[in-house]
């Protein structure tokens, strides 16, 4: 019996290590496609269309995608191949992905058809060439979707099979067809409106590549899966079961991202890219930490549910996720202007727009942590066949955000940055609250920090989120493992790190941003490490151990 427990540690932690290194390589590629699109496209009307386009693709890929998946199939899947029920796992595998097959193909063909009257309704501030552009990036990206969404399945395929690396790392093939195009953009001098064009075709090409991947990954598997559109098969019926409450979950969310579209399409021009420069760094730590160790937890969680097993695991994914993601807040909110001035500031990005992606993203970064660790709760409840309650919590911290959101932008709007000064509109040109004048938001103009109000809205609501998943999971697990208390011990680590983090930038002030990120980052890292440390932080003294490892090995004899 300890056998079999360390030798499920063993995989969970090498599990994680893949999913880590595989998102890793998928997000730097990510920043690498995102740097070249904001120096095409900047924060402009071609960068805002470009966005805008990405959230139907975003919408199907998030419903019927990962995130549902891997709530609702893996844990049936995975049980049925612990159970030595091949053939079985085989049809119901087949059927899941036939019916996602037909039930995407009919909305990709409403999303083509309808792309206009969506581009309306989703982009009220668009008006003419820039709504025009955007109905055109829409068809294009949206003709693509089923690829992603299939890429998912196979995705959830191979994570049953504990094959973890090539699902995580197929991303980088999607993003390596847009860089290859955005490249060709910049050598030609490519204006930014067909620049955004050829980045759509990008997308596209890239989503075939991504699937045929890992298809090829799911052939090796040598699995009995049989195709069809059986939905009455009694494990497909459990896997739609737990699929409905979970996509109506990723709906809310989905929607969130779909209403604060809306309302940054109500501020000045370069609000809705301002949000998706921000949303690339902020989501890596999420990717990276969080659903790494989640992801790689939830087969095995779906395997074993014993319920003191299900506590460690919770215990142990809380503190590992609040140490990466307390220390990922610190480096974000006290250097993020220099991270962001390194990977986009050139072309027609400048230090004005850094500012205004920075204050974004440290105001997603104060939810960083309570993020982590709601995603290491969900995973519990997914686990145990409990997908209500996650999207009941879902629903909670979309409300919440964008009602702060609403509340926040428009005063924020009025505030804006010129020569790296903060600046506000004249006090002639603005009303009380509310929008801006169109004149005012579509003329090209200094970034503003109306996208700010929206970020501090969706921090807020993470930790309000948190603590509501943490008090239901009180009724599957006694003693319920506390998130706060690993928050509070890493407290000393994470202002002792703030406070070195700044003085480091007063004494680098004259340098460049490469320069400050070489030696802040590090530096900052090093005292939050020894200082949680210090504090008694187990996960601290693991990493230290590792290092001293790692650096002796590479002493010579």
């Amino acid at each position: 019996m300890e056998s079999s427990k360390e030798s499920s540690a063993i995989s969970e932690n090498s599990g994680a290590k893949k999913i880590g290194l595989g998102i890793l390589l998928s997000r730097l590629s990510g920043l690498l496609r995102e740097s070249l699109l904001r120096s095409v496209l900047g924060l402009g009307p071609a960068a805002d269309a470009f966005t805008a386009a990405l959230r139907i693709p975003n919408l199907l890929q998030n419903l019927l995608g990962e995130g549902s998946l891997s709530s609702s199939f893996i844990p049936v899947y995975s049980k049925l191949l612990s159970e030595g029920k091949e053939k079985e796992a085989g049809k119901a595998a087949g059927a899941v992905a036939s019916l996602l097959i037909a039930f995407t193909g009919g909305l990709t063909l409403i999303g083509i058809i309808l792309a206009r009257p969506i581009a309306r309704i989703l982009t009220p501030g668009f008006t003419s060439e820039k709504l025009d552009l955007t109905v055109d990036l829409i068809k294009i990206t949206t003709a693509g979707i089923g690829f992603l969404v299939l890429a998912a399945w196979c995705l959830g395929v191979l994570n049953s099979h504990r094959k973890f690396f090539l699902s995580y790392v197929a991303p980088v093939l999607w993003n390596a067809a847009q860089i290859v195009i955005l490249l060709i953009a910049i050598s030609k001098d490519w204006d930014p409106m067909k620049a955004a064009r050829a980045a759509a075709w990008g997308l596209f090409i890239g989503g075939i590549i991504q699937l045929l991947f890992q298809l090829f990954g799911v052939g090796k598997l040598q699995t009995k899966i049989q195709f069809s559109l059986s939905w009455r098969n009694e494990h497909v019926r459990e896997i739609i079961k737990r699929f409905n409450p979970t996509i109506l979950g990723r709906g809310v969310v989905q929607l969130s991202g779909y209403f604060d579209l809306i309302l940054a399409s109500l501020l000045v021009t370069g609000a809705v890219s301002a949000l998706m420069s921000a949303q690339v760094l902020y989501i890596l730590p999420i990717s990276l930490f969080a659903m790494s160790i989640a992801a790689a937890e939830l087969p095995e969680m779906s395997r074993n549910t014993n319920i003191q097993d299900l506590a460690h695991r919770l215990n142990k994914g809380i503190k590992q996720t609040s140490f990466f993601m307390f220390l990922t807040s610190v480096i974000y909110i006290t250097i993020g202007d220099q991270i962001i001035g390194v990977i986009f500031q050139w072309g027609s990005f400048d230090r004005d727009d850094s500012i205004v992606v920075a204050a974004t993203l440290a105001a997603y970064s104060l939810g960083i942590p309570a993020i982590g660790i709601s995603r290491i709760y969900q995973s519990a409840f997914y686990a145990s066949g409990d997908t209500k309650t996650p999207a009941l919590s879902a629903t909670l911290r979309v409300v919440i955000s964008l009602i702060l959101g609403l509340l926040l932008m428009f005063p924020l709007d009025r505030f804006f940055i010129s020569n790296s000064t903060l600046e506000k509109v004249p006090e002639s040109l603005i009303g009380d609250w509310g929008p801006l004048s169109e004149s005012l938001r579509s003329l090209p103009a200094n970034p503003h920090l109306g996208a700010v109000g929206l970020a501090i809205g969706s921090a807020v609501a993470a930790w309000i989120e948190m603590l509501f998943l943490s008090r239901r999971i009180n009724k599957k697990i006694t003693p319920n493992p506390s998130p706060l208390s690993p928050v509070v011990k890493l407290l000393p680590a994470a202002l002792s790190s703030v406070i070195i983090s700044i003085i480091a930038r007063w004494l680098l002030s004259n340098t460049n941003e490469l320069i400050n990120c070489l030696v802040c980052v590090p530096v900052s890292a090093f005292i939050y490490i020894v200082i949680s440390n210090k504090s008694g932080v187990k996960e601290s003294s693991l990493l230290l151990e590792g290092l001293k490892r790692n650096l002796q090995k590479l002493k010579f004899p």
